[in-house]
């Protein structure tokens, strides 16, 4: 139910407005002028729009949610590990696919109750559904995101100060960017964080190898044992998977 309520809150937002609001029975390919100066087309184009704003689905699940960030921590965590393909990328997606499922919960019960719910009940039009749809995800990446990336894109796009005086104000064309560059950002500094106790025990390990003069070993085959061994002692896979969700929650 959760899924499907998901699929459906990520269409509307995509959905071009003037694509929804047709009338069932006419001809294929017929146009027929609405009131306000509005066009209002047929079923089968209304279908046709659905199946290819579903194509961007994928790409608003990873740059619109948190999913962006958890997946470069755990690619970042695995590669301090020195683990290889250990866990496989498959995983790592999985993790983050439901770990972001979880974090986005709220806010898609948000996105549901304020543009989905009473559109389906057609209580409200179209456009007034994804307005009142994308407030809660708008919100949502408006806390993850700096000003300064912000303001960097706002510069560059040349968009008036006066779009920027409220989150109801923020264009998505500009907030996106933005907030996916801060993501980018934060994971990094996350990364950073827990590459430093693993980077420890590398240095300590090669010392103790070039001491002994066996410099044809390879430190990595000494180290990952300890490094594994840490990781499960502190608990790390907790630490880290609870870290990620907390860091959304502030």
């Amino acid at each position: 139910m959760k899924i499907n309520r998901l699929m459906l809150m990520l269409v509307l937002l995509f959905v071009p407005c003037g694509f929804v609001l047709a009338a069932p029975g006419m001809a294929a390919v017929t146009v027929t002028p609405a009131a306000g100066g509005g066009e209002t087309y047929t079923l089968s184009i209304q279908v046709l729009a659905l199946m290819t704003a579903l194509s961007l689905l994928p790409a608003a699940l990873i740059t619109m949610t948190s999913f962006t960030r958890i997946i470069i921590v755990l690619a970042i965590l695995r590669q301090a590990l020195g683990t290889a393909q250990t866990p496989s990328n498959q995983i790592l997606i999985g993790l983050a696919l439901f770990l972001s499922a979880f974090i986005m919960a709220p806010v898609f019960e948000e996105v549901y109750e304020a543009g989905v719910k009473p559109y389906l009940a057609e209580e409200i039009g179209s456009e007034q559904a994804f307005e009142q749809g994308s407030k809660p995800l708008r919100n949502f990446m408006l806390e993850q995101t700096r000003e300064s990336d912000l303001g960097m894109f706002a510069d560059i796009g040349q968009y008036p100060e006066e779009d920027l005086d409220s989150p109801e104000t923020v264009p998505l064309t500009l907030l996106v960017p933005a907030y996916v560059t801060s993501e980018l950002k934060t994971a990094f500094q996350i990364g950073f964080l827990m590459l430093i106790p693993f980077l420890v025990i590398d240095l300590v390990v090669a010392s103790v190898l070039m001491s002994m003069g066996m410099m044809m070993l390879s430190p990595m085959i000494i180290s990952l044992p300890f490094k594994i061994m840490l990781f499960v002692l502190v608990d790390g896979w907790a630490l880290v998977m609870g870290t990620l969700a907390t860091s959304f929650f502030t």
